[in-house]
């Protein structure tokens, strides 16, 4: 006696009948509720009005009590991807400094129409701004007059930013061109950078102010916000980021070659020491 149920036997089953697409009617009908649903906002952790980290990861005990005492003024030049950056080194800076004494320009054209101000700083005698290269003067070796205070404009973003920045803004030609002829370590290990003595925005301001100013205490007392932070990232499950540099010449660099001639030439003179 054969049990009772399906069987291969018994022939094809028959073919389901073709589904019918929802009408543009129905398919309103159907996300009608949907619209009446709560949305769920997503609110920021609330920020530290001095530092901008959040409040529960603030680094002011590390900022200086007050603003240092500086006679020369900075511009930062900042590419808008950098304002976005969760990790980013201007906020600290600013910190550091009066507010007169530290002024961000967010953008990636600055004509003299939109901006007099800057055109104004740009043709000032006093001015110089931050970018290595064939044309560039060591800061150290400057002679700064005495008859204003000192101004200097630093470009804050990437290489590639920094160097669409300078070139297609013709004010930026302006100002005497300086460079930090220094062979320090960048200590924002928490960033991947070119080489490794490329340094970060906040560096190259401590740097240059501790120049500029005479005083070797202003690149200690600046740069400690900056220790504070990358500890505190790598405490938490951070990693500390080696130069390109560093990774090409130990055959650490895990990411594929570029296919792009201009950018593996600039690859072969990094392994080479050749600066670019």
């Amino acid at each position: 006696m054969e049990r009772g149920g399906s069987s291969s036997a018994a022939g094809p089953s028959p073919s389901p009948s073709p589904s019918r697409s929802p009408s543009p009617s129905e398919d309103r009908e159907c996300c009608a509720g949907l619209w009446e649903l709560p949305v769920e906002r997503c609110e920021r952790r609330p920020e530290c009005g001095r530092c901008s980290r959040p409040q529960k990861v603030c680094l002011c005990p590390f900022l200086p009590i007050h603003p240092l005492k500086v006679s020369t003024c900075l511009y930062i030049i900042q590419h808008p991807a950098e304002e976005s950056r969760v990790l980013r080194t201007v906020p600290l800076l600013a910190a550091c400094l009066p507010p007169e004494k530290c002024k961000i320009l967010i953008g990636r054209r600055f004509s003299e129409d939109r901006y007099p101000e800057l055109a104004t700083v740009c043709r000032n005698p006093s001015t110089l701004i931050l970018y290595p290269g064939a044309e560039a003067t060591n800061l150290e070796e400057v002679t700064l007059g005495s008859s204003s205070p000192p101004i200097m404009i630093i470009i804050d973003g990437t290489w590639s930013q920094a160097k669409d920045i300078f070139y297609k803004n013709s004010l930026f030609r302006l100002p005497k061109q300086v460079q930090l002829k220094t062979n320090i370590s960048s200590q924002y290990v928490i960033r991947t950078q070119p080489t490794n003595t490329c340094l970060s925005t906040l560096e190259c301001a401590a740097v240059a102010l501790t120049i500029m100013e005479k005083n070797k205490s202003i690149q200690e007392t600046i740069l400690r916000p900056l220790q504070a932070l990358c500890s505190f990232q790598l405490q938490h499950g951070a990693q500390i980021h080696h130069s390109k540099e560093h990774l090409l010449k130990n055959g650490l660099y895990d990411k594929p070659m570029p296919k792009n001639k201009r950018k593996l030439r600039r690859m072969e003179l990094l392994v080479n020491n050749v600066k670019i």
